[in-house]
């Protein structure tokens, strides 16, 4: 018996050996070494042999550098804008296709199409439309390039990135309205309450499950912003800093400046920061509910 239990347990972890160590070579150990370097100086040939040792002086570099106090600044802005947005769109678009329409599953391609085009492409012709002689400038009769002035940058990618991901964010609630057992429904219609009563009261709540996921994928998304940042300002992050996200800013100071130390502490710093958001979002929403 006990050898039987000892096979059966060799088998489970055989099955678990390879994806764990895939996770351990691509996710642990770049952690790890990012956590390394960032207490040296380390450029693009290595330490620093003149000052090997940085300390804590890369830490304190990141924290006390305006520029990524910017960066924090544009990505929390980003984030409180384009989630709920998401949630809103891709609520909206997820009761439109769950009704019985003619043809509702060319809609519902239609709608999750923009979720698998290239971020690359769509943010080009977006560059391209919201230019200051573009199409949309044109019909509304503005000069403004959207997307490369300070005031607007942000924002300009909050619209464009709340539209490709809504598609994404319909299937969740999709798959969540489906869920919810018609009973409700119909002992609701026998009472006599209203379609937007019924949405408040019954809908709404018993998406919890979708809400609770939408919120935490999608926000955790939000805070890796980089490349609709980096195609939008060239790799800049400009103009005036507007388009500086935390990962253009580790980007830019690895790939540009060659200050991998810097790089990896302010990486180090982020993952942290995003850690104990996602720690005080998991708190505050709490465990979700089968429907």
């Amino acid at each position: 018996m006990l050898g039987v239990k000892v096979r059966e347990a060799g088998w489970g972890y055989a099955f678990v050996a390879l994806p764990i160590a895939v996770f351990g070579l691509f996710f642990v150990y770049p952690l790890g070494y990012a956590i390394y370097i960032s207490f040296f100086h380390w450029g693009i040939l290595g330490k620093d042999r003149e000052d090997p040792n940085a300390g804590w002086s890369n830490y304190s570099r990141v924290l006390h550098d305006p520029i990524f106090h910017t960066a924090l600044k544009n990505i929390a802005e980003y984030t409180v804008g384009v989630v709920p947005l998401e949630m809103a769109l891709g609520l909206l678009l997820a009761l439109i296709v769950n009704q019985k329409l003619r043809g509702r599953n060319v809609f519902r391609a239609a709608f999750y199409f923009p979720s698998i085009a290239s971020s690359a492409a769509i943010t080009t012709i977006a560059l391209y439309l919201f230019s200051s002689d573009g199409l949309v400038n044109r019909i509304v009769d503005s000069h403004t390039p959207w997307f490369t002035t300070a005031s607007t940058a942000t924002w300009a990618i909050v619209g464009l990135n709340a539209w490709t991901t809504s598609g994404t964010v319909m299937l969740y609630y999709l798959a969540g309205l489906q869920s919810i057992p018609n009973d409700v429904y119909e002992a609701a219609a026998l009472d006599g309450t209203s379609t937007w009563r019924t949405f408040w009261r019954i809908t709404f709540p018993l998406l919890r499950p979708a809400h609770f996921f939408a919120l935490v994928v999608f926000g955790v998304g939000a805070l890796k912003l980089f490349d609709q940042a980096f195609i939008a300002s060239a790799g800049t992050g400009g103009p005036n800093y507007a388009t500086t996200t935390p990962v253009l800013y580790i980007y830019l100071k690895a790939f540009h400046s060659f200050d991998f130390g810097l790089a990896a502490a302010a990486g180090v710093v982020y993952f942290l920061i995003v850690f104990a958001l996602t720690a005080v979002q998991r708190l505050a929403v709490g465990r979700p509910e089968v429907a």
